[in-house]
């Protein structure tokens, strides 16, 4: 199986950038899909964006498209989240996930490992 920790999250202001990083151990990185997700207070957790295993291809929420960028560097087992134009209603626990097989992107369901989380916080 593989493990994930992401890092990099903490408090910004409305409008800054901050760049979340996500770090594989164990099987080969670059046989994972992944995936960001988020959980604010008091909501479900929601999508906010994928890459596929070699990087060719993203995806992204709407509610993001055009301010986060993913992208990954499979020789340091790394995915990244680059999270730029920060508002109030970005702030909650990040996760990123992994998966191996098909299924949608956008679901939680066919990711396979999940990280601990990393808190970001957006203030005005």
């Amino acid at each position: 199986q593989v493990q994930l920790a992401e890092s990099g999250g903490g408090l910004v202001q409305a409008g800054d950038s901050l760049r979340l990083s996500c770090t594989a151990s164990g099987r080969t990185f670059s046989d994972y899909g992944v995936g960001w997700f988020r959980q604010a207070p008091g909501k479900e957790r929601e999508f906010v964006a994928a890459i596929t295993r070699g990087g060719d291809s993203t995806y992204y929420a709407d509610s993001v498209k055009g301010r986060f960028t993913i992208s990954r560097d499979n020789a340091k087992n790394t995915v990244y989240l680059q999270m730029n134009s920060m508002k109030r209603e970005d702030t909650a626990v990040y996760y990123c996930a992994g998966k191996r097989y098909g299924g949608s992107w956008f679901s939680s369901e066919p990711y396979d490992y999940w990280g601990q989380g990393t808190q970001v916080t957006v203030s005005s």
